[in-house]
């Protein structure tokens, strides 16, 4: 499977200019026969944007926004995923991501449980699902939000379950570059998964974005490695090399976990 990862400075506020910039690039992924395109945290919206201003973007899973996405997908013929604010019927924000096939179906939406900071706590309620493993194209994945990675348990859970990709929209900052550059290779090797981690870069308010969003492998090796500017990076996925890095390091296999 091909999957792209798009990194680009937060565009706050702008939502029909974000739903545009989604649908340039899917057209510019559809080019290179991308099956998922994968787009930042919060990415309709802006992230750091204050409770109040989130309260009136968010909008429900299945609401307008998520059927303009729909509608893109269908357009090109590839999955999205992509960070929104979700408003529920009992009225709380939540910081989600959700992912749409290349029909338009909705196929799993996920709510950060881990929140980082003053202004996800301002702005969000904690998630209380823990993320549900879905399939794609032949594919089982997962989906966490940036911070939520950085729990190794999250990304563990996934992979008991089966997880063979874990999607992870983000919006990671200076001084955290050591996330981007290490954990998630990490979080890809001891899970003998794929780990797709797209960030933001540029500079959002009082915020600065360390981009690097990468594709690792479950070897620990990146497939895909953007810089600290916007990009569109790109990578194969395959069975082949998910069942060799699985068979050489068999951490799943021998955990005992009668001991924890």
């Amino acid at each position: 499977m091909r999957i792209a990862l798009y990194q680009c400075p937060s565009q706050p506020l702008d939502v029909e200019g974000n739903l545009a910039r989604l649908q340039a690039r899917a057209r510019e992924a559809a080019q290179w026969d991308v099956e998922l395109l994968v787009l930042p945290e919060m990415f309709l919206s802006g992230y750091n944007i204050g409770a109040g201003v989130a309260r009136n973007l968010a909008q429900a899973s299945d609401g307008a926004n998520a059927e303009q996405v729909a509608q893109i997908a269908r357009q090109f013929g590839l999955a999205i995923v992509y960070g929104y604010p979700e408003l529920d019927e009992r009225g709380n924000v939540y910081n989600s991501v959700q992912l749409i096939d290349r029909t338009g179906e909705r196929l799993g939406n996920y709510r950060k449980t881990h929140l980082f900071g003053d202004a996800d706590r301002a702005m969000f309620s904690a998630g209380e699902q823990a993320p549900a493993v879905l399939e794609l194209n032949g594919w089982k994945l997962g989906l966490l939000i940036c911070y939520d990675l950085e729990f190794p348990e999250n990304a563990r859970r996934l992979a008991a379950a089966g997880a063979e990709l874990i999607l992870v929209p983000t919006a990671n900052m200076v001084p955290y570059g050591f996330i981007a550059e290490v954990t998630v290779r990490s979080r890809a090797f001891e899970n003998q998964c794929y780990v797709a981690y797209a960030n933001y870069c540029g500079n959002e308010m009082e915020f600065e974005y360390c981009g690097l969003s990468s594709i690792a492998g479950a070897d620990g090796q990146q497939i895909a490695k953007a810089g600290r500017d916007e990009a569109l990076i790109v990578g194969t996925l395959d069975k082949a090399s998910l069942a060799s890095a699985r068979s050489a390091f068999t951490y799943l296999n021998d955990r005992r976990t009668e001991l924890y």
